[in-house]
């Protein structure tokens, strides 16, 4: 889609950002047959607290006023976490997914040197976006009854600037 702006997410958006998420996850709820994934539990208080963090950015993907996905990144030091990547159903497939993984690279505070993102062991569209952009298989890890895989980029290597300049442009 070519007409999508990504910027950043703020409380009076929080409410839409709670249905866009739980919308885009009930497709991985029912891939693994647990309705109690984090992102559709997680209550419009604790999503406000989570938008507000000082070590949180949280985008937005938006088609003129609707919003269309959203992606959330955990910023630690030289690591950043990416998270929550949801895109609504009627639009996933089309490219906004990347898009905001893409964007996200110019909210990363300069001296961040990898991107870890995690996501379910089965969610294979997932684990491939990831690894097209670079991101590369680290380690499972066994939480309940779900497994998320982990995967890291490094940043630096590779042409980075050229895709920061790409995105902005």
């Amino acid at each position: 889609m070519d007409d999508v702006r990504i910027d950043l997410i703020t409380v009076d958006e929080a409410g839409e950002l709670l249905t866009v998420r739980r919308a885009a996850f009930v497709t991985e709820a029912q891939l693994y047959g647990d309705p109690n994934l984090p992102a559709l539990t997680q209550s419009l208080t604790e999503l406000v607290a989570d938008i507000e963090r000082p070590d949180v950015v949280t985008l937005g993907a938006w088609s003129g006023h609707r919003l269309i996905g959203s992606i959330r990144v955990e910023l630690e030091a030289e690591r950043a976490t990416l998270g929550r990547l949801a895109v609504v159903p009627d639009l996933q497939g089309q490219g906004i997914g990347t898009q905001l993984l893409m964007a996200v690279l110019q909210y990363l505070p300069e001296q961040t040197k990898e991107v870890w993102v995690f996501t379910g062991q089965d969610s294979k569209q997932n684990i491939s976006m990831y690894a097209k952009h670079g991101y590369e298989h680290q380690y499972d890890q066994h939480t309940g009854d779900l497994t998320y895989a982990y995967l890291r980029r490094i940043l630096g290597e590779g042409g980075d600037e050229d895709e920061e300049e790409t995105v902005a442009g």
